[in-house]
């Protein structure tokens, strides 16, 4: 998925349980990889994106992925599209339901407290191995050597959208050209593909996410830093 994901597993469990479950996670990672790339020419989303495969005919995963993504588009007004850069692309979405997934796994395995970490989208479940809540840090937008924000749980996502390392990369589909106006975006909630997908639409909604995500019910919550900040 183009990113560093991390998997901190803190049940008390034999190790080769542990290895077995690290295993199985990152099986299912990289089985989303091949499935999703968009940088993968034999991945489903390529093939369909060039038209060689219906998404009738696609994996149950991917017709999935792309009924919530018609769901979100509809959630946030069409400013999550995954077809914003004018091509399929539903990564905005992918990575934090892929993540999500994997903890659902995890935890349907026996193995409750956890914390998976996708590129900075963040699931954790139950306590870390000193039976603490899970501490998450949320990285300074202007300075890549601080955090702005700490959130302590031990049932959370929370998904960052930013334009600090690639640049102002998220498009704003109804103008066709990169969103401006906010720098970091932050959703907490229950479900990371989700966050994931708020937290982009906000960032493509420019100064105007500001509102749309003080409108979203309980229990999201967020945090943003805008440009001028």
């Amino acid at each position: 998925m183009g990113t560093a994901i991390s998997l901190d597993l803190a049940d008390d469990l034999p190790p080769e349980t542990l290895h077995e479950l690290a295993e199985d996670t990152f099986g299912w990672l990289r089985e989303v990889d091949a499935r999703f790339s968009t940088y993968r020419d034999d991945s489903e989303v390529c093939r369909i994106d060039r038209g060689e495969l219906r998404v009738a005919d696609a994996s149950a995963d991917l017709r999935a992925v792309l009924a919530a993504c018609a769901d979100l588009w509809t959630a946030t007004d069409g400013f999550f599209d995954a077809y914003a850069t004018g091509r399929l692309d539903p990564s905005g979405y992918v990575k934090g339901w892929a993540a999500q997934v994997a903890s659902d796994r995890l935890v349907a395995a026996g193995a409750p407290n956890h914390c998976v970490n996708a590129g900075g989208d963040v699931r954790v479940r139950g306590r870390d191995a000193a039976g603490e809540p899970w501490r998450i840090g949320v990285r300074h937008p202007w300075d890549a050597a601080a955090t702005c924000l700490v959130l302590t749980g031990t049932d959370m996502a929370v998904a960052t959208s930013g334009v600090y390392e690639r640049g102002h990369h998220v498009v704003d589909p109804r103008r066709g050209v990169p969103a401006t106006g906010l720098r970091s975006v932050t959703v907490v909630g229950p479900d990371l593909g989700v966050a994931d997908a708020y937290a982009t639409a906000a960032v493509a909604m420019g100064a105007s996410g500001l509102a749309w995500l003080d409108r979203l019910a309980s229990p999201w919550q967020h945090a943003v830093v805008t440009d001028d900040a």
